[in-house]
C-alpha cells in the first residue's frame, strides 16, 4: 500500500535538487494521515523530511504541510482553493484518495474531486505532483 508513497519519498530525499532557478515560492502538501504523520514522531514524517532537505539546499524555499488525518478527495477539494490563495505555490504535492477508498466511496468520486483539485492548482500556475497508493485487495472490486 505504501510501495508509491515510498517510492516517492525516496527520489525526493535521494536526487539531487537542482540549484539552478530555484523558485522562493511554497511547496504545499495536501494529503492525509500518510502525510501528516499519524502516529509517528512529526520529525519522521516524509513532509517534515522534505523540508528539511529543503532548508539544507535551498532556505528561502518552504514546505507547507497542510495535510490532514482522515482528509478525503472532497475535503481537500473544499480547502484547495484557500491554500492556494493563502501560499501561491509553485508546487503542489497531492496526496488524498485513500480515505476515499476505505470509506467505499466509488472510484469517480475521487477521481473528479482530484481532478477538479488538479485544475484549480495549474490555474493558479502550480505543477501538480499526483502521489498514489495501492489499496488492499480485500477492500473489493476493483
Amino acid at each position: 500500500m505504501f510501495r508509491i508513497l515510498l517510492l516517492i519519498l525516496l527520489v525526493l530525499l535521494q536526487a539531487p535538487i537542482a540549484r539552478a532557478d530555484v523558485s522562493t515560492s511554497p511547496i504545499v502538501v495536501l494529503g492525509d494521515s500518510l502525510s501528516a504523520a499519524y502516529r509517528i514522531a512529526p520529525e519522521s514524517g516524509w513532509v517534515n523530511l522534505l523540508q528539511q532537505r529543503m532548508q539544507a539546499q535551498h532556505p528561502a524555499r518552504n514546505v507547507i504541510n497542510a495535510s490532514i488525518s482522515g482528509e478525503t478527495s472532497a475535503g481537500g477539494l473544499a480547502r484547495i482553493s484557500a491554500l492556494l490563495s493563502e501560499h501561491k505555490p509553485d508546487i503542489l504535492v497531492l496526496e488524498l484518495g485513500a480515505n476515499d477508498a476505505l470509506r467505499g466511496l466509488p472510484i469517480a468520486t475521487p477521481r473528479a474531486n482530484l481532478s477538479k483539485i488538479i485544475v484549480l492548482a495549474r490555474h493558479a500556475g502550480a505543477k501538480v505532483l499526483l502521489v498514489g497508493i495501492e489499496i488492499p485487495v480485500n477492500y473489493g472490486p476493483q
